[in-house]
């Protein structure tokens, strides 16, 4: 029998975008068909002007078991695309990357590739029966989705390669303990948060959000010295802006801008 419900769901609310794992009877594993509407809905979400932020979070008991490596791995192997070609790659690794905000809830399993869009995403939260795994190398191999770029950024060299090279589940208060996650929150509490962080962040000047990913990842990505250089250039583009006209409106006014993306 054909299974043609969706694997990901996309669902507009005024600026935020909510893109929600729905294989809730798989654990939300990752099949070469979820990994590609996933890849669609990022790419829906960033050529949208007007979607400001978006929020990932999972339909089920289960963030994501990880990948159906009985599928996703002879594609790898074979060197397949595990993403449609031209959509915004949904772990920022390679061109085009997201540049808009995401955040992130978690809850029950998040094992290797579930961690691998966290370390992904701008904002993270988990509940507080969240396990984490970053398991590949119980399996043979190892993670190849930035999670041993990331998490010793993240986390620290120690504490990377303590969950890295041991393949351990660890809990939602060590996920906090080394900066995988920014909140834990009882499971009722979840989505509902990073809803209203989503929220927020959509009320603030765009350009102004994507400025501040740009330089951070240029700082990450390149160095120090290279963010430094692009400060006040970055700074004179929004200057010239609309929204930046009413940021200065607002405050004198003493009100919340209310801003247009231009």
């Amino acid at each position: 029998m054909t299974d043609d419900k969706p694997r990901v769901l996309k669902e507009r609310d005024d600026r935020v975008f909510h893109i929600v794992l729905n294989r809730a009877d798989k654990m939300n594993a990752f099949d070469l068909r979820m990994l590609r509407e996933l890849a669609e809905a990022v790419t829906e979400y960033e050529a949208d002007e007007s979607l400001w932020c978006a929020v990932l979070y999972a339909n089920g008991d289960n963030f994501t078991a990880g990948l159906d490596l009985a599928e996703v791995g002879p594609a790898v192997r074979s060197g397949a695309p595990l993403f449609p070609e031209g959509s915004v790659d949904v772990l920022s690794l390679h061109e085009p990357k997201r540049k808009k905000p995401l955040v992130m809830a978690a809850q029950g399993w998040c094992l290797t590739i579930g961690i691998e869009l966290m370390l992904a995403a701008d904002i993270r939260l988990c509940d507080e029966g969240t396990r984490f795994g970053q398991i590949e190398i119980n399996r043979g191999i190892f993670p190849f989705g930035g999670a041993t770029i990331r998490l010793p950024e993240v986390a620290g060299w120690g504490n990377a390669m303590r969950w890295l090279l041991t393949g351990d589940r660890f809990d939602a208060q060590e996920a906090l303990r080394i900066g995988l996650v920014q909140e834990v929150l009882p499971a009722d509490e979840l989505r509902t948060k990073a809803i209203e962080i989503a929220r927020t962040i959509a009320k603030r000047a765009p350009l102004g959000v994507q400025a501040t990913i740009r330089s951070s990842r240029t700082a990450s990505h390149q160095g120090v010295d290279a963010a430094i250089a692009e400060l006040l250039i970055i700074a004179r583009e929004l200057m010239d802006t609309e929204d930046a006209a009413e940021g200065i409106r607002s405050f004198v006014e003493r009100r919340e801008g209310d801003f247009k993306g231009r």
